[in-house]
């Protein structure tokens, strides 16, 4: 069935909001600002994550103080604020200015105020470059727009998302919340893989290699012989691939790998 662009994106709203079990309710013009589920938003409507949800998504990516966490269509704010309790500095990027003043609101309450802060902008524009976690809650349309700049992240770089996925790309992890979460009880896990499509030089040979996100093929050629690899997998800068049996397990540092073991380098060609 052929429906216009403008036609399938109510139709993703429609479906976010019938699954979050809440109607869309337009806002009063003169009461105060309180958010509505299923109210309309730039590039998707908004349905909160539940909280134990988004405790759950945090500690799959096990945030830390040492963390940057950002989240993109933030909202009322709550990813951003629970990653601020557990001592990350963490940016939400929100096109709705009166969500932006909500969260800055309820970030001061909460006493995180000097650790959560909320800009007023385009998600698709956002400089995302120094986020260690994305935590995000975004339809699959928006996700794979984005994607793009999500492998332009370190390598290493996680990327936790409240249900949906990203086509072509699959999670590393995918875990369900424990505590009240109603329809939104699903979380998945991504680490942003290592750049390692080429042709690299090993001691034992010349390996090559095609990459789709963190999944790897390709075959080692030692002595004119070409060898299959298997298991071709990257976990963020982490290498690991079989060759005849043989394990190969190591890290990926711009353009030369590293053995665990110290048996085995590699130099991209």
């Amino acid at each position: 069935m052929n429906i216009s662009y403008r036609s399938a994106r109510l139709l993703s709203a429609a479906c976010f909001v019938a699954l979050a079990g809440g109607p869309v309710i337009s806002q009063a013009a003169d009461t105060p600002f309180e958010p509505i589920v299923g109210q309309a938003g730039k590039d998707v409507v908004w349905v909160p994550t539940p909280p134990a949800l988004v405790e759950k998504m945090l500690d799959m990516a096990k945030v830390t103080p040492q963390d940057f966490v950002m989240d993109l269509g933030s909202g009322d704010g709550r990813n951003i604020i629970a990653a601020a309790k557990r001592g990350a500095r963490a940016v939400g990027v929100e096109y709705n200015e009166e969500m932006v003043k909500l969260s800055q609101g309820i970030a001061a309450k909460e006493g995180v105020a000097d650790k959560a802060k909320f800009v007023q902008g385009d998600m698709y524009e956002a400089d995302i470059s120094q986020a260690t976690v994305l935590a995000l809650f975004l339809l699959t349309e928006n996700l794979n727009k984005l994607a793009p700049k999500f492998l332009q992240l370190k390598p290493g770089t996680r990327i936790v998302i409240n249900g949906f996925g990203i086509d072509g790309w699959d999670p590393d992890l995918t875990e369900r919340s424990d505590g009240d979460c109603g329809s939104w009880c699903t979380a998945h896990l991504f680490f942003v893989p290592a750049k390692v499509e080429g042709t690299w030089r090993l001691p034992q040979g010349q390996l090559s290699l095609q990459q789709k996100f963190q999944k790897l093929s390709g075959s080692l050629n030692m002595g004119g012989t070409s060898v299959p690899i298997a298991d071709g997998r990257l976990r963020g800068d982490v290498i690991s691939f079989n060759v005849n049996g043989t394990s190969y397990t190591g890290r990926v540092s711009g353009d030369t790998m590293q053995g665990n073991d110290g048996g085995w380098s590699a130099k991209k060609q």
